[in-house]
């Protein structure tokens, strides 16, 4: 049977509530609507009396298996086939049968339920202190050696809690941060935002890379203004690592000429084998052929590498562990 949405009644939750139009915004397709005359809200607080007397088809065993009053479940059947117009329930003495509207009603209630009971379960099971999950995001530099290494020493102490795991650049992450898809993120810049906690962990040292053919190859250490005049490969807008190389380059007396931009380090230090540019990157997790990496004495080139999280964002107790020992690994992150 269609119903109008403009016939919905326009109920209160309770006798003091102001009476607010049934319409609302749509969140999303399959979402369902809030407002106070919506459907959802309307009958969800009946459809689990609707299913257990629909099972025992004996509003007697349903009140007992529920724990309700037998009068409130007849009352909410009763409140329930009026809201909705539609008779679900023929009834024979002190049993019932369920009528063809009913039946219909029955299978997408008990589908509904099922998916309230699914997610509730996913959710306290991510909560759980020993065997919970944690979001954690962090930078594609980090992801060879230092995240594996973190992770393998904290679930020494912690052997069951679950990681969904991130890589990303750090505004990207920061984003997801901020809409609740992350619980924390290890990035760089260590960011600086009111809705944001940072705490500074560690620092990397960045390297001047150079073909091993290069003019300069055969330097150990090296002024970043002696490679003015070379072509840079470096990480595209938006990353951190390719603020940090444009403002050493501009400390240094120069604008990089950018040859090409890509978005993962390791590809960049391929590029520099190729004699395609020059980069300044992180040391590799395992060398690679065909690069000399250089110490940069001027300016001082490093990145700082920090941990963030949501600020007022309420923890789940394996989001707390996992929190306390990144900040005991201040001055320890990163390999040395």
């Amino acid at each position: 049977m269609a119903h109008d949405r403009s016939s919905r009644p326009r109920t209160s939750l309770n006798s003091n509530e102001e009476d607010i139009p049934a319409t609302g915004p749509v969140i999303g397709e399959g979402t369902a609507e809030l407002g106070a005359g919506s459907w959802s809200v309307l009958l969800a607080p009946r459809l689990a009396q609707f299913v257990g007397v629909a099972r025992h088809e004996h509003v007697t065993r349903a009140a007992h298996q529920l724990a309700v009053p037998q009068s409130t479940l007849s009352r909410g059947l009763v409140r329930l086939e009026q809201d909705l117009g539609v008779a679900l329930f023929a009834r024979h003495g002190r049993t019932l049968s369920l009528t063809p509207a009913g039946r219909a009603f029955l299978g997408s209630v008990e589908r509904a339920l099922a998916e309230v009971e699914r997610a509730a379960e996913s959710v306290r099971a991510d909560a759980d202190p020993a065997a919970g999950k944690v979001a954690f995001g962090f930078l594609h530099t980090l992801g060879s050696e230092t995240v594996p290494g973190l992770i393998r020493t904290f679930r020494a102490d912690h052997p069951r809690i679950r990681f969904q795991l991130v890589q990303n650049y750090g505004e990207a992450m920061i984003e997801r941060l901020r809409a609740g898809d992350l619980d924390l993120c290890l990035t760089s810049p260590v960011p600086d935002a009111p809705d944001l906690v940072a705490r500074r962990l560690d620092e990397q040292k960045l390297r001047l890379v150079v073909p091993d053919d290069h003019r300069l190859a055969s330097r150990r250490r090296i002024r970043l203004a002696e490679a003015a005049d070379e072509f840079f490969v470096t990480l595209e807008p938006g990353y951190g690592l390719r603020r940090i190389t444009d403002a050493l380059c501009a400390e240094a007396g120069f604008t990089p000429r950018i040859a090409f931009e890509g978005e993962e380090a390791e590809t960049l230090r391929g590029l520099v084998a190729a004699g395609l540019g020059v980069a300044l990157l992180p040391p590799p997790a395992v060398p690679r052929p065909g690069v000399a990496e250089l110490t940069v004495t001027a300016p001082r080139a490093v990145r700082e590498i920090g941990v963030a999280w949501l600020d007022g964002h309420r923890d789940t107790l394996p989001v707390t562990a996992f929190k306390r020992f990144l900040l005991s690994r201040r001055g320890q992150l990163l390999p040395r």
